[in-house]
């Protein structure tokens, strides 16, 4: 088993990844590990996720409250999130919040990355939703964050940034930099006059790929337990939260052969349409007209 000193080398490992892939600038981001049921280590707040060192990461409880810390050192008080991803998802072990440039245009724009165009994403990702804006330090962040994490392991965070989770450090990682490539590839693709999405046989392979992997977490491709074996990803999350899941691509499928009787989803916006909205409303938090 890895002690504890090395895992708070990997996280200043993972710290200077994401600092040097510029997915955070000056102090932005932290990260979690889980060690057990009621530690976990995290990154503090006020520093450079580039320029840590092991004696910068702290520990802390379940609930948040600081275990071990070194003097001049306390957990980013976004530690709230990263606690109620563990509390309502017992499988995941490591939590990542950046603000990668790309998947916060689209958080800051309103818009999630929802479009099937490239099997990776599909397989790895499937939808990566907007959890609605939640003021930092707050709780208004995990309460709002809480209805997706039964069905995802990425989310964006409106006008804020992105946040994934997995079984482990590295993997959960890996998630933020696919879904940064996820939405770099969608937006210039739009550029190109809009990408060419997977259809219904074409997910099906692709979610049936990921089945045979055996892969950790949530996914479309999962059969939901419920409603005798329904899956509730494919029927658009309607039997939970009035089929707002409904409106992603992907999940408009029913792959089980059932009918959650959800109506169709409404048309999306054309390609230029969406560009032209990334635009506008990242100008405007820039303070650019």
């Amino acid at each position: 088993m890895v002690n504890e000193f090395e895992i708070k080398k990997q996280i200043c490992d993972i710290g200077r990844r994401i600092y040097n892939r510029n997915m955070v600038a000056a102090n932005d981001g932290n990260i979690s590990v889980k060690l057990n049921d009621n530690e976990f280590l995290c990154t503090p707040t006020g520093v450079s996720k580039g320029f840590m060192t092991p004696e910068f990461i702290c520990k802390v409880d379940a609930q948040g409250n600081v275990i071990q810390a070194n003097p001049g050192f306390k957990p980013s008080s976004e530690i709230k999130m990263h606690m109620r991803v563990y509390e309502k998802r017992p499988d995941v072990g490591s939590v990542v919040h950046a603000h990668p440039m790309y998947a916060t245009s689209f958080a800051i724009a309103g818009i999630p990355l929802t479009q099937p165009i490239m099997p990776e994403a599909v397989i790895a990702l499937g939808c990566v939703p907007i959890a609605e804006y939640g003021t930092p330090s707050t709780m208004e962040i995990p309460d709002n964050l809480e209805k997706y994490l039964p069905y995802f392991d990425a989310v964006l965070l409106e006008n804020h940034g992105a946040l994934t989770w997995s079984t482990d450090l590295n993997a959960a990682y890996m998630k933020m930099e696919s879904v940064e490539f996820y939405a770099q590839l969608l937006y210039q693709s739009k550029l190109l006059g809009g990408p060419k999405e997977f259809d219904e046989k074409n997910i099906k392979k692709l979610y049936e790929i990921r089945r045979k992997f055996g892969m950790a977490g949530k996914h479309p491709a999962n059969l939901c337990q419920n409603k005798s074996g329904m899956n509730c990803h494919n029927c658009g999350g309607a039997c939970h939260d009035g089929g707002e899941f409904k409106k992603f691509p992907g999940y408009q499928y029913d792959f089980v052969g059932g009918d959650c009787g959800c109506a169709e989803e409404a048309p999306a916006q054309n390609d230029a349409q969406v560009v032209a909205e990334i635009t506008k409303r990242v100008m405007e938090q820039l303070g650019m007209k």
